[in-house]
Parts: C-alpha cells; structure tokens; sequence
C-alpha cells in the first residue's frame, strides 16, 4: 500500500516511515494507517531492517492527530461507520508498533498530539526536542485520550496521567523527558546526525545518548505535588472541588480549564485509566477503548466539540450533557459495555 502522505524508504539498516502532510500537520489519515501497517510487515521479518524509525517531513509538527474532519463527517453523515473502520484500523497500526519485534524510534519534533501520541509512545526509543509540544487534547472535542493513551497515561507516576488526560496541558520537551514519555532530549539540529547513525547500523541508545543536549527545568515538575493532591481522586466532582478549595493561581486556572471541557469525556478519561491501570495486555487496553470510540463518536458532544474548536473556532461548546452531575454511572457503564461479539476490536 502507498500513499503521497507517507514515505516509506529504506536507508541502510533502518526502515523510515516518515509522515507527510504538513498542511495538515502531518494528521494521520487511513490510508497513512494501513501505510504504515504494510511496510512494518513487509520489514518484519527482513534481516537487512535492524530498526524502524518514524518521523516526519517538513512543517511544525510530529503528527497532530487523526483526522478529525474525517471522524466528524463520519458521525454527522453515516451513524459512526467509516469512523470506527478509521478506529479500528488505527487501533491495529498502535497494536503492531506496541507489539513489533524490532527496534522503533519515534521523533516527535514539533506538535505531537492525540493519533502522533499513539504511534510514538509504543517506540522504545522516543526523542523530544525543543519544538516539542506533546498533549492529549481530548477532553476539549468530545472524544476521550485514546490510541493506547488509557494504558501510558495511567502507568504515569504522581497522577500526572489523569492530570494530562483531563487538562489536554502541553508538555514541552523537557517536560516530557522528566515525566517518561521521551527516552532522549536533542536539540532539533542533531537530529539528522541521529538518524544517519541509526541507519548507518551505530548502537540506537549510544547514538542517541551521545548527542543529546541537556534539558532546560522541566516546568510541571514545580507543580508535581499539586497535580498529586488535586488529581488523586478518580472522581471528577472531588477533583474540581479539590482545585475550588485552593486559593492559588495554577488552581484557579487548572479549575478554569476543567469547566471549560467536556464533563463526559472527563469522567470517561478517569475510569479509562483508573480500568487501565489494572489490565496486563495492552491489547485488552485497546478492546476497551475501542468500545469506548464506538459509543462517543456519535454522542452529542464529540460533533458539537469538534464544531467549536475547529470548525467555527468560537470555542463555546454546549456540551450535552452539560455538568459533571448529569453524567451517570449509567452512561458510564454504556459507554464501556461490551460490542457484540462480531464487532469487538481483536488484534491482529
């Protein structure tokens, strides 16, 4: 399978999967899924692939996301079809890069957001630079941090999953080395050298190791202790009544960023995790965020979140339902329920 959106190239012992619409910054679309798919099988068992290394082309960003666009039509115009086959797909191309038995190296130089969490965070090896700007922005549109981002965000230490999960903050890259969800920190101008001695057959953590610069102070570590107090409870009305109780700025404007999302999505991204954190397979992870994508991409908040944000860009969702309150348990166990047997997500 080929795409224009994709370069598949082979440079030495490396197989280079490197995203290209920068237009869109670099948004994962199926056909750059099942893209990417083909070449990680066709590299697998070829002796002369020692490692995969995926990047992108020019632009700002890593990969910002799915296509949202593509999603929204879909439960606009055909009840979620097109948009869960886009899941689906997806969710298999997380799996294989989770699972692959090579070496992979992600670059997430620039915006590196929701679909480009999803195909960077199973790499062994993820490198942060200064133009990094990682987040799972999902509470804002409706949708829930999905793509595998139930089991890395939960396996985060000191709450800053569920803090991340629910705000959509952006980490620099430091922060992103000082919290786990980088392995190395170069400087934007190294990274050409990098990925010449990867292919060029050098040890992958060596080359990486011996030009990586030293981070600035990651920000969010002066906050750790009060993403840990604010953020312990997985119930969404104890953590905005923790923020409500504290006098102090960084509460008040974490508190203003929490009302301003979807309260579904919120309460869906605690349990999420909170299921996560307790599974074994991350295909068992991916089972359960598929059933959660199947069930939210048609409810009212994900078309309303993404009009708002992104199509009208007047950033004044109606959010249905509209308060913590109104979401119930039972909502909650609808959302989470098993598919019927035929249309559960199952790996490859």
């Amino acid at each position: 399978m080929t795409t224009d959106e994709l370069i598949v190239r082979r440079e030495g012992v490396a197989g280079f999967l490197t995203l290209n619409r920068p237009k869109a910054i670099h948004a994962l679309t199926l056909d750059m899924c099942h893209a990417m798919s083909a070449a990680l099988e066709q590299w697998r068992d070829d002796p002369d692939v020692k490692v995969i290394v995926i990047d992108h082309s020019e632009g700002r960003g890593f990969c910002s996301g799915g296509d949202i666009s593509f999603l929204r039509n879909s439960a606009l115009n055909d009840g979620g079809v097109s948009g869960r086959k886009f899941f689906h797909d997806e969710y298999q191309l997380n799996h294989q890069l989770f699972t692959y038995p090579k070496p992979v190296v992600a670059f997430m130089d620039g915006i590196t957001m929701g679909g480009g969490v999803g195909i960077s965070q199973p790499a062994r090896y993820r490198v942060a630079t200064e133009h990094t700007r990682y987040a799972m922005p999902e509470t804002g549109i409706g949708l829930f941090p999905d793509v595998g981002g139930g089991w890395y965000l939960s396996r985060l230490g000191g709450r800053i999953g569920q803090f991340l999960a629910l705000t959509g903050a952006r980490l620099d890259g430091a922060e992103c080395l000082w919290v786990g969800l980088a392995t190395h920190y170069l400087s934007a101008d190294q990274l050409a050298e990098a990925k010449e001695r990867i292919a060029a057959g050098h040890d992958i953590g060596g080359a990486l190791g011996a030009l990586a610069a030293t981070p600035p102070e990651a920000r969010i570590e002066a906050n750790a202790g009060a993403i840990a107090k604010h953020f312990a409870s997985d119930r969404f009305e104890d953590i905005l009544a923790s923020l409500d109780a504290d006098e102090s700025d960084w509460a008040a404007k974490e508190l203003a960023a929490l009302r301003s999302k979807s309260p579904q999505t919120c309460k869906v991204a605690l349990r999420q995790l909170a299921t996560s954190a307790g599974l074994d397979d991350f295909a068992d992870n991916m089972v359960m965020e598929y059933r959660i994508a199947s069930r939210v991409l048609t409810r009212p908040d994900f078309a309303e979140g993404v009009r708002a944000v992104i199509v009208d860009k007047d950033h004044a969702p109606k959010w249905d339902p509209a308060t913590p309150e109104e979401v119930s348990e039972e909502l909650l166990d609808s959302i989470f329920a098993p598919l019927p047997p035929q249309e559960e997500w199952k790996p490859l």
